[in-house]
């Protein structure tokens, strides 16, 4: 995901945030992960813990295979996502 995508989907989220109240959650809750793993790979390679580290490394790939699940499901008519159109 580009910082563009990022931003527009905080913009997106933020907006409709009475709407989608589980929507902005679960995002935050995404994000919330995705900087755990910024924060947490450092303090694992320290102190040698490599499956933190993978673990730590795993969440960062987290909000890119989130938008991409999300994606498909909606494409796939089994979830409607109405933030898709925020990352064109």
């Amino acid at each position: 995901m580009t910082l563009d995508q990022f931003h527009a989907l905080k913009l997106w989220h933020t907006r409709h945030r009475r709407e989608h109240p589980l929507e902005k959650g679960t995002w935050e809750a995404i994000l919330t992960l995705w900087m755990m793993g910024w924060v947490g790979i450092p303090p694992a390679l320290l102190l040698g813990a490599g499956w933190t580290a993978l673990v730590c490394l795993a969440l960062l790939f987290l909000p890119g295979a989130y938008v991409k699940w999300r994606t498909r499901l909606h494409q796939a008519g089994r979830l409607r996502c109405d933030w898709i159109t925020a990352l064109r």
